[in-house]
């Protein structure tokens, strides 16, 4: 008899499975507030452009339960399990824990998706966005630009999904290029203001790994140097 396939290799067998390991797992889990850094399980946490989905699945693995993140990414589910090495287990985190895993979700057009229209969060984070590599290399004018049209783009449409008194958390290089991307300006642009900047260690989100997201060595990771995360709010 024939295997029906469930997304990639997967057998629909093994989906069933899979969805009943989840089910025993999420039972067993204690319900109380757990934290991790800036955030914690009692927030509603949206994160967006997630890659491999390894950021999120740090906070479902310290929270040990996921029901109040929603990851997002703008690949498709085919992508990210062919391009990613470990992204199959960090989305397997995410759902056992009832975290809920989007795709093709456009950072720019939050507002606009089904599934998302009518949530509100506490925190929506955006990690190292980027506009993709474009020629003449980050440094260029075009560049700079385009990733500033791009987080421009994101406070406008994350404002739409966000609580009175949530925040809006982007992290990002401090050194040249990026220092020219002007965060603070896109962001009083759509009545939000910066409350606090800290600094960024990957070490603090255990089993995070920052990937390049594009081109040829997409799922290599780089040197992230300084960064800081960048907390913004409307009140």
């Amino acid at each position: 008899m024939e295997k029906l396939v469930y997304g990639g290799n997967v057998t629909f067998y093994e989906e069933l499975l899979r969805l009943e390991e989840a089910s025993v797992l999420f039972q067993r889990q204690p319900m109380v507030e757990r934290r991790l850094m800036h955030y914690s399980s009692s927030q509603s946490i949206l994160l967006v452009g997630e890659g491999n989905f390894s950021f999120s699945s740090a906070l479902a693995t310290a929270f040990e339960c996921a029901q109040n993140i929603v990851a997002t990414t703008l690949d498709s589910k085919e992508k990210v399990l062919r391009v990613y090495d470990t992204a199959r287990s960090s989305i397997w985190n995410l759902e056992s824990r009832r975290g809920l895993v989007l795709y093709e979700v456009d950072a720019t057009r939050l507002h606009q998706i089904g599934k998302l229209r009518a949530s509100q969060f506490d925190r929506i984070v955006f990690n190292l966005p980027h506009a993709g590599f474009i020629g003449g290399g980050e440094c260029s004018k075009e560049a700079i630009k385009k990733n500033n049209e791009l987080v421009s783009m994101f406070f406008k449409s994350a404002t739409e999904m966000l609580r009175l008194c949530g925040e809006i958390h982007v992290t990002n290089k401090v050194g040249p290029p990026y220092k020219k991307w002007t965060l603070e300006g896109e962001a009083e642009k759509y009545g939000l203001y910066l409350k606090e900047s800290v600094s960024f260690q990957k070490t603090d989100y255990p089993g995070y790994m920052n990937k390049r997201g594009s081109g040829r060595k997409i799922n290599r990771t780089f040197r992230l140097g300084e960064c800081k995360t960048y907390m913004f709010s409307m009140v």
